[in-house]
């Protein structure tokens, strides 16, 4: 497969599409395509078990239940596709049988051989504070699949049993080899008025992992804060109060 990722905090990708290729989407992320790309929506099952199994996949990952699927039929092609907010796309290229799970909602498109699925955090604490709640996408090989996040990316190589802390909203993904958890911040004055929160995501290799410097959170709390001026005073919004008071990051 052929493509190319355009930009910088605003990218897209664009594939390229040879007959006998096939790609899928996420509905609603399609830039632009050449005219003989043919798309064709729907819900993947091909028994009704498999449909219901998958509509509640795509729920719970917080994805459309439909899938946009396009694919040429005379000569190669070409379609683009874009993120809902400004940030990043990464591709993944993962093995057979080999694993990548991501933060909902990253999902852009991937070849028909990667299998979209989600996983069930089984750890307590990353289930209620690590930022994602109780899903997280899943995505396995052989194939590419595409991935978009907030801001500029970071990878890092964790070897064996190095261990890193993360603000809980940066994680963008890791190899299923990498452990997960959320450990309590230790100084309560620190967690309290620190602005970083309760909670810090702790990442134990071996793996590889993906930050992102944007999170959903710091970009909802940022377009939420409003002023408004009145007779030469400056009022805040809500979000803004809050935020005033204690700082917060989320």
């Amino acid at each position: 497969m052929k493509y190319e990722i355009i930009g910088g905090n605003l990218q897209f990708v664009k594939i390229n599409i040879v007959p006998g290729e096939e790609i899928y989407a996420e509905a609603g992320k399609m830039m632009f395509k050449s005219d003989n790309v043919i798309m064709e929506t729907k819900i993947e099952g091909q028994t009704p078990k498999d449909f219901f199994k998958n509509v509640l996949t795509r729920t719970l990952a917080g994805e459309s239940i439909f899938m946009t699927h396009y694919k040429v039929f005379d000569k190669e092609g070409y379609v683009a596709f874009a993120g809902d907010f400004p940030g990043k796309i990464q591709v993944i290229e993962l093995k057979p049988g080999i694993s990548f799970i991501a933060q909902r909602d990253a999902f852009i498109c991937a070849q028909t051989s990667v299998k979209f699925g989600i996983l069930f955090q089984k750890k307590v604490g990353p289930a209620f504070f690590g930022g994602e709640g109780f899903i997280l996408e899943k995505f396995t090989g052989p194939g590419i699949v595409f991935i978009h996040a907030g801001g500029d990316f970071f990878e890092i190589d964790l070897k064996i049993n190095e261990k890193i802390c993360v603000d809980t909203g940066c994680i963008v993904g890791f190899e299923e080899s990498v452990d997960y958890d959320v450990e309590f911040v230790h100084d309560i004055k620190t967690a309290i008025f620190g602005g970083e929160g309760l909670f810090l995501a702790t990442l134990k290799g071996p793996g590889k992992i993906i930050l992102q410097s944007l999170t959903l959170a710091r970009l909802r709390r940022e377009l939420g804060t409003f002023r408004i001026k009145r007779d030469g005073d400056e009022k805040f919004g809500l979000g803004g109060l809050l935020g005033s008071i204690f700082g917060s990051e989320d």
